[in-house]
């Protein structure tokens, strides 16, 4: 085992960090502030920061093959132009739920943009159950509706030979498998692959590395899981000095670093004074493990 280093490589002071992507072309990270309503995008060599401001709060960011990117703002799956800070509406959901936003998204393999929503919460965690649905935005700007009766619509993720889909519904507190159809982007067979203990608190982001091994950070948790989905097993805890870790994605050089964003939004003025980096974004090193390279929205 290598040794872990942490560190926060940018004290960005996110309210609720989230969705880290990689960007290789620019040796960049891109990351959200659902609440602030802001896409950043830090750059690893240059270590300059450039933030685009949007008109409602913005769930999650993904790489776009033709150009720019896509993200999910409020309840519509949009196109990002980054240079003219311009957004494009492609689709919108859940018209009948005026308190929904989408939540965490990510690019499956073949190019669709799957995201879901919830219940904008009253507090951290604490909303109107069963009102999210997942979606996925079609290459075409079709898009599909896979189930509601979702509480908090979170991680997710796919196996290396794109026969699993991996899905969190964060109140579950558990980590969930589907039969994934590559082609169609049909799922099934829904089962559960891990439990969350009760000192995890609340899984959130995540992300497959090279192994076929999931990485989940654990909201309340202060760490990042790496779990089995074939055992059930955890297999590693990485723990961070700030308690809301919200998600994680790997990239750097050759996909070795694991960027971890989190939150502040929720802490009261003794728990920021404990956790000054609260709202950074964290690079771990020497894990040991590399990640694989985000996917491309097609459309």
């Amino acid at each position: 085992m290598s040794s872990i280093k942490i560190e926060c490589v940018l004290p960005e002071n996110c309210r609720c960090g989230e969705s880290p992507v990689w960007v290789e072309a620019s040796n960049s990270l891109l990351f959200v502030d659902i609440p602030a309503k802001k896409v950043c995008q830090w750059d690893s060599l240059t270590k300059q920061v450039q933030r685009v401001t949007v008109d409602a709060p913005v769930s999650s960011v993904a790489l776009r093959q033709s150009g720019g990117y896509v993200a999910t703002i409020g309840t519509k799956f949009c196109a990002l132009n980054w240079e003219e800070q311009s957004v494009i509406v492609l689709a919108t959901v859940d018209n009948d739920k005026k308190n929904n936003r989408f939540n965490d998204g990510k690019v499956d393999p073949a190019g669709r943009y799957f995201a879901g929503t919830m219940a904008e919460e009253t507090a951290p965690a604490v909303l109107e159950r069963h009102q999210g649905a997942l979606y996925s935005l079609f290459p075409d700007h079709q898009v599909k509706k896979y189930f509601d009766q979702v509480d908090i619509s979170n991680g997710l993720d796919w196996s290396l030979d794109h026969k699993i889909f991996y899905y969190i519904d964060s109140l579950s507190y558990s980590v969930d498998a589907f039969d994934y159809d590559l082609q169609t982007g049909q799922i099934s067979n829904r089962r559960s692959v891990y439990k969350l203990e009760k000192e995890e608190q609340i899984p959130d982001g995540m992300c497959i590395d090279a192994e076929g091994k999931l990485w989940v950070a654990c909201y309340n948790g202060g760490r990042v899981i790496r779990l089995d989905p074939a055992t059930g097993k955890r297999l590693q805890t990485v723990k961070l000095p700030v308690d809301k870790t919200t998600s994680c994605c790997f990239g750097g050089k050759d996909y070795s670093e694991m960027y971890v964003t989190c939150a502040r939004d929720g802490m009261d003025p003794e728990g920021l004074l404990r956790q000054p980096e609260a709202g950074g974004i964290f690079k771990v090193t020497g894990l040991g493990v590399k990640g694989i390279a985000p996917y491309s929205y097609a459309g």
